[in-house]
């Protein structure tokens, strides 16, 4: 193969891709019902021009056809009035006449077959264009649909590391924050009010304790009542002994 072919090839293998890639559903169906639109007018023409012809040409053989027998009957009627030699020339005329006749016999018979073919042509032609139309719209409303699905899945696509789709992720995260925040409250709110009711139940034992303690320096207090005067005078040292350490009983209580 030589260098020029291979070139050529490489060539129109360029120049066909373009043209495929450049080629647009739509508007390539579109011209293709106009160049259709137009075979279809210059067919009607043609078959508008070819009946025409044909109308001629039946003129012209029914013309000569009418004019050999008015040239036969001149002839009986020449040789019927004894006149040979002018029945002679009325038969020669009527020969050159019905000679024209029989040749345009046939051309009017190869026009008729014309015209048929025409006519059927055109109808077969008006009927590929309805269908043509028909299916432009059908595909053009299926190649609609898969432009707009292609630039749906385009849109799908770019969500996912689009600036819309980051804030919806963002936005997602610091609702999840807010919910283990307020679920870290809750827990701690609960902890807190589980060690205040300890601390209520812990004072209990303590109320009760120096309640008990209470009830024993009472019960003391009476028995020391019982003793002779001269015990007596020396019991006001010990209740001090005792109110000091009820009085840091207290404060250790309190500051509990």
């Amino acid at each position: 193969m030589g260098l020029f072919d291979r070139l050529s090839r490489v060539v129109r293998a360029n120049l066909n891709d373009m043209v495929s890639k450049a080629e647009d559903p739509e508007k390539i169906l579109e011209q293709a019902i106009i160049d259709m639109q137009e075979d279809l007018i210059q067919l009607r023409q043609a078959v508008a021009r070819a009946i025409a012809t044909q109308k001629r040409t039946e003129q012209q053989y029914n013309k000569n056809q009418s004019e050999a027998n008015n040239w036969q009957n001149r002839a009986q009627l020449a040789l019927s009035k004894g006149d040979e030699s002018l029945a002679r020339e009325a038969l020669l005329r009527k020969k050159t006449v019905a000679e024209a006749a029989a040749t345009q016999k046939t051309m009017l018979d190869q026009q008729t077959t014309q015209v048929d073919s025409l006519k059927k042509n055109l109808i077969a032609l008006e009927s590929k264009i309805s269908e043509a139309k028909t299916k432009k719209d059908m595909l053009k409303s299926r190649a609609a649909a898969a432009k707009a699905n292609e630039q749906l899945q385009g849109t799908i696509g770019r969500l996912g590391t689009g600036s819309a789709m980051a804030a919806f992720e963002r936005m997602e995260d610091k609702v999840l924050e807010l919910e283990a925040r307020s679920q870290a409250g809750y827990e701690l709110a609960g902890n807190n009010l589980e060690e205040q009711f300890a601390l209520l139940e812990g004072g209990s034992d303590v109320d009760d304790e120096l309640a008990q303690m209470k009830a024993q320096l009472t019960g003391g207090s009476v028995s020391q009542q019982a003793l002779p005067a001269s015990e007596e005078k020396a019991s006001p040292s010990s209740n001090a002994a005792v109110d000091a350490e009820l009085e840091a009983l207290r404060k250790q209580i309190d500051n509990l």
